[in-house]
């Protein structure tokens, strides 16, 4: 079966590029401005990392408003990209659509240049905060219809309203796209790291393809349960079961013994197979990325991660790593930062991906990754949906 072939913009350390490599997806271009990032991007295709990705097309190293024009990739099957979330990320500065740093317009030109087939564009969970929802079904009508295109001088409100004219009036003809989102917790598909974001799909109107979000395989109440009322969790880790935390026995005994979900992933699920980390060495017994960083630290509002639950989301922080964020706590109250090749689990990179840069940007790149599994399920169904509607035209 042929790949299905697809761009990235905002490709960052690869994690939603993967993941729809993964799923079927042949990327003819990968589209990064931060120069660890491509460099990271760089080491694992020379190297054959993964099975096919020496295939990659270039990757282009800059700023993506200096593309001149997307028309030389006419046809593709997919264009996808995480558009930088600091305008719109809670822990930002929260100037959203203001802020130069919001490439949501540039992802919209390239829908627009190059007409794919369909198009996933991710994004943090604090674009649906109240105070961007108005932007929000900005966005989406701007997916829909990629060809009406904001006048010089022109508001993003007003043209809001342009494009209300239209979609109402239920007669446009050109490009246009059916646009679905949702805001998908990574944990709730086997990630180990409660990370929720924004994902907006489309598929051109052409191909009439029905198409929902994929349902969630794991939650927190199969974790509960395996932990306080089988306690399979602990034996199957070689531990004893602790004393029940009032807040999750109450729940756990509440529970049916139907449980059609599969547990949370831990971070002791996705780590606990690794050496102990060492801090004069990056390398321990072939795995790579594992240098024990001294200094973490932990303070009111930026507590670490529990280690028998999955990690809070990572993130990469404005000013160098944040303490609380990308650290694990472990039972008898000790905590110290995650490693990389860790992170790089939380995040559900292989231990086959290695990254590039000093430790605090290769810190910042992991934080703002999109968990490779995640990507891995959204790109998989729609690859599927585009498979099947092939079939029924063959």
């Amino acid at each position: 079966m042929p790949p299905l072939r697809s761009i990235e913009l905002f490709t960052g350390a690869g994690g939603l590029a993967l993941g729809s490599h993964l799923a079927g997806f042949h990327h003819e271009a990968l589209f990064e401005w931060d120069a660890d990032a491509c460099e990271t991007l760089r080491a694992n295709r020379s190297r054959g990392a993964i099975r096919g990705i020496k295939k990659w097309g270039n990757i282009v190293q800059g700023d993506v408003r200096d593309v001149a024009d997307f028309g030389e990739f006419a046809n593709l099957d997919l264009v996808a990209g995480g558009a930088p979330c600091q305008p719109f990320s809670i822990g930002g500065k929260h100037r959203g659509m203001q802020d130069n740093r919001n490439m949501i317009p540039e992802f919209v030109r390239t829908v627009r240049q190059s007409a794919p087939r369909a198009f996933i564009l991710e994004n943090v969970r604090g674009l649906k905060r109240k105070a961007f929802e108005g932007y929000l079904a900005y966005i989406l009508l701007e997916l829909q219809y990629p060809e009406v295109v904001i006048r010089e001088g022109e508001s993003w409100e007003d043209h809001h309203r342009r494009l209300q004219d239209i979609h109402t009036a239920g007669n446009f003809d050109g490009l246009r796209y059916s646009v679905v989102f949702d805001v998908l917790n990574a944990a709730n598909f086997g990630v180990a790291q409660t990370r929720e974001r924004l994902f907006i799909v489309g598929f051109r109107s052409d191909t009439n393809i029905e198409w929902h979000f994929p349902d969630p395989t794991h939650s927190a109440d199969a974790l509960y349960a395996s932990q306080y009322v089988d306690g399979d969790y602990w034996e199957r880790h070689g531990l004893r079961q602790p004393q029940e935390p009032a807040n999750w026995g109450a729940r756990a005994r509440r529970l049916t013994q139907a449980r059609p979900t599969r547990p949370w992933r831990t971070i002791r699920d996705a780590v606990s197979d690794l050496p102990s980390p060492r801090s004069d060495r990056d390398t321990i017994a072939g795995t790579t990325n594992h240098r024990l960083q001294l200094g973490a630290r932990s303070y009111v509002g930026h507590t670490g991660s529990p280690i028998d639950f999955p990690s809070k989301t990572l993130k990469a922080g404005d000013h160098g790593v944040p303490g609380g964020e990308n650290t694990v706590v472990f039972p008898n109250g000790n905590f110290r930062y995650l490693t990389v090749r860790e992170a790089a689990r939380v995040q559900s990179f292989p231990d086959e991906w290695i990254f590039k840069g000093a430790w605090s940007e290769v810190m910042r790149q992991l934080g703002n990754a999109v968990p490779m599994e995640l990507a891995q399920v959204v790109a998989r169904s729609v690859a599927n949906s585009l498979r099947r509607h092939d079939a029924t035209i063959d």
